[in-house]
């Protein structure tokens, strides 16, 4: 049986908002998503701001335009509430890098080493209830300066991630070999040569990136924290190296700035194609229908609530 489409009408954006006043709903859209999804949403934001979005919202509905991961963070501290998605074959490469069964293998096999679990939050619930602690990209220098220093730490599972954060922070870790399908096609080739299109350009770049992409940043930080520097940069000419999303939020904030998507080897930028599956039309019918519904069974759901709460003390 196929989901009926949508009504008619001229106007999908009212339809949407006047089903969320009626559901007592909340759109939270991430950075990644699609122009038109960032701007009917009631917050856009990266990874970090959109967990404490859902922590503080008192709707009865969230809908999350994300990836499955980012909805089921919501689901997790907020059991009560119901949590829909426009898409639920909406997946993410890291979170399928790292699968819970492989991990606690891993961490059973190493049980003399007692690991210290931090965990990226693109990763299962049943990964994150493996963890100490939960980081986003935004966070995740803080998170690991808060690690026990008596005890070895494994950083899962973005690999590229983690190396810079170990950087940042002098501590020792042993990574998860887990990547962002999206920020590896970043080269070191493809943004030296648009450096070189646009000399007098400073280049922000997000964590994900390899190494020999992140070294020829000017700075390398979350997206959110990339709307700061887009804003206080003395370039007129920015070039960014994240998915290609984020520069809609960029032009958005910063209008004063020429913003430019950092190339690929392959194209002029970099989409995520689970990012890009959520549509106007699909949010309309995920707040009609309260359906793709994210569900949890409730001992894994405690168990991941930990994590995902120490994350968020510690971010305060």
């Amino acid at each position: 049986m196929t989901t009926a489409a949508p009504p008619v009408s001229t106007n999908l954006r009212d339809d949407i908002l006047a089903l969320k006043e009626e559901r007592n709903a909340v759109i939270l859209a991430h950075n990644y998503q699609i122009a038109a999804i960032q701007e009917i949403a009631d917050y856009c934001g990266d990874s970090l701001g959109l967990a404490f979005r859902a922590q503080e919202t008192d709707a009865e509905v969230i809908a999350f335009c994300g990836v499955h991961f980012m909805a089921e963070t919501a689901k997790i501290i907020n059991p009560e509430k119901t949590v829909v998605l426009p898409d639920a074959n909406a997946g993410c490469s890291l979170e399928e890098s790292c699968p819970a069964p492989e991990l606690e293998a891993f961490l059973k096999e190493n049980e003399e080493k007692n690991y210290y679990v931090i965990t990226y939050i693109n990763s299962s619930a049943a990964v994150k209830a493996l963890s100490d602690v939960i980081c986003t990209s935004g966070n995740a220098v803080r998170i690991v300066e808060a690690a026990p220093k008596d005890r070895p730490i494994l950083f899962a599972p973005d690999q590229n991630l983690g190396e810079w954060v170990a950087k940042q922070t002098g501590r020792k870790m042993d990574f998860w070999k887990g990547n962002c399908y999206v920020h590896v096609e970043f080269t070191r080739e493809s943004i030296t040569r648009i450096k070189e299109e646009h000399p007098d350009a400073a280049v922000v770049a997000h964590p994900e990136c390899t190494t020999a992409v992140r070294l020829l940043a000017d700075e390398v930080c979350s997206t959110e924290k990339m709307v700061d520097f887009c804003r206080d940069s003395e370039s007129q000419n920015i070039i960014v190296v994240t998915e290609a999303g984020m520069l809609h939020r960029l032009q958005r904030e910063v209008p004063e700035k020429n913003l430019i998507p950092g190339p690929t080897d392959r194209c002029a930028c970099a989409e995520c194609r689970y990012m890009k599956m959520n549509t106007l039309e699909k949010l309309y019918l995920c707040l009609r229908d309260l359906k793709p519904e994210v569900t949890l069974e409730e001992d894994l759901r405690k168990n991941a609530e930990a994590p995902i709460l120490r994350m968020l003390e510690l971010s305060k």
